[in-house]
């Protein structure tokens, strides 16, 4: 290669060069210029506020309940049971072939006694001796030897039924009560009559328990 064409290819060269510059520039300012426009059109999206607000929690109130009941006692027996030697026990003798006597019946409900002006009282038909023919003596009172009168408050209706009893006077737990209220309730009755008209009434009846004197 000779001198001339060395210095053409110098030439060329830097002309080259220069023309890349200048591209280079041109590019970077376009660049810049849409950057910005790019950057302007940009909106930032807004953010919502929020609002945190406080409440005020009321204190807690404890309730003071009452303390559980007491547990009651349960009775502990003991390892020695000791029976004191003056105390002596009696033999019973039990028939078992006799036959028991029927229950009585159950006493019926009692109701305040309301007083009944009334013309004629109730009557037992057959009179009173009617009472006592009905009256069933109490075996265990019979043995103990029992005696006395039983008084029994009645409520007589207006057909002359027996539907209501209370003991007034009683002879003990011996049985002579229901038996005198059997009695009574077996009996038939003639009501209480108020002008003319039966009324329900209140009566005190006396049943007696006598026994027979032997010999």
């Amino acid at each position: 290669m000779d001198v001339s064409e060395r210095l053409r290819f110098k030439l060329n060269y830097n002309k080259r060069i220069e023309l890349g510059i200048i591209i280079s520039l041109i590019l970077m300012i376009v660049l810049f210029q849409g950057f910005k426009r790019f950057q302007g059109t940009t909106k930032v999206p807004k953010v919502a506020k929020v609002i945190i607000k406080a409440e005020e929690i009321p204190p807690t109130q404890q309730i003071n309940r009452p303390p559980p009941p007491a547990r009651p006692a349960v009775p502990v027996p003991t390892e020695s049971e000791e029976v004191p030697e003056d105390v002596t026990i009696e033999s019973t003798n039990i028939n078992f072939n006799e036959t028991p006597p029927p229950p009585p019946p159950p006493e019926q409900e009692s109701e305040t006694p309301i007083f009944v002006a009334y013309d004629q009282a109730p009557e037992p038909i057959g009179g009173f001796i009617a009472i006592q023919k009905n009256l069933k003596y109490p075996e265990i009172a019979r043995k103990a030897g029992v005696e006395g009168t039983v008084i029994i408050q009645v409520l007589i209706d207006e057909k002359g039924r027996v539907i209501k009893t209370k003991v007034l006077k009683s002879l003990g737990n011996n049985g002579c009560d229901q038996a005198a209220i059997a009695a009574i309730v077996k009996t038939r009755w003639k009501p209480a009559m108020q002008r003319d008209k039966p009324v329900k009434v209140w009566v005190s009846i006396p049943v007696i328990f006598k026994l027979k004197s032997s010999g």
